[in-house]
């Protein structure tokens, strides 16, 4: 499964400056779980900075690095504590009302990145960005 294939199916057409380097990142495993896991954080990244107005911005990355696929993910968006965002990767878990009102979801979007990477023998991280938003990054293990 490509990374950037999948990547490129899910780029907002509006709403959101995207900022793409997309290389090729074959990845193997199962294709509909790999497919979570890039459209799930993918997806988040567009989703939790739409209230930042006219500056929303997500950057993407896919390629390898030390011949492993890798994606890259940073957004604009509020400001994230740094000893929330691993309550970021429970299940059902939300930062307070401003990053979920009005928007759908259950806050199970990163659990299952997490889950899905640890699966096929990938790490997942993440940390906030001081002036607002999330960098997340997924390794999974080379071919």
């Amino acid at each position: 499964m490509n990374l950037a294939a999948i990547v490129r199916e899910r780029l907002p057409e509006d709403g959101v400056r995207v900022e793409a380097e997309l290389h090729s990142a074959s990845a193997p495993g199962d294709p509909q779980l790999i497919e979570r896991l890039v459209v799930n954080p993918v997806d988040n990244a567009v989703r939790h900075n739409h209230q930042v107005g006219e500056e929303s911005w997500v950057r993407l990355w896919t390629g390898l690095d030390g011949g492993r696929p890798v994606l890259r993910i940073a957004n604009s968006g509020p400001v994230i504590p740094s000893d929330r965002v691993t309550d970021l990767f429970q299940p059902f878990r939300r930062l307070g009302a401003e990053r979920v009102r009005g928007r759908d979801g259950l806050g199970l979007g990163l659990s299952i990145v997490a889950a899905v990477a640890t699966a096929h023998g990938g790490s997942v991280a993440a940390w906030p960005r001081e002036e607002g938003g999330l960098s997340v990054k997924v390794t999974l293990p080379a071919r």
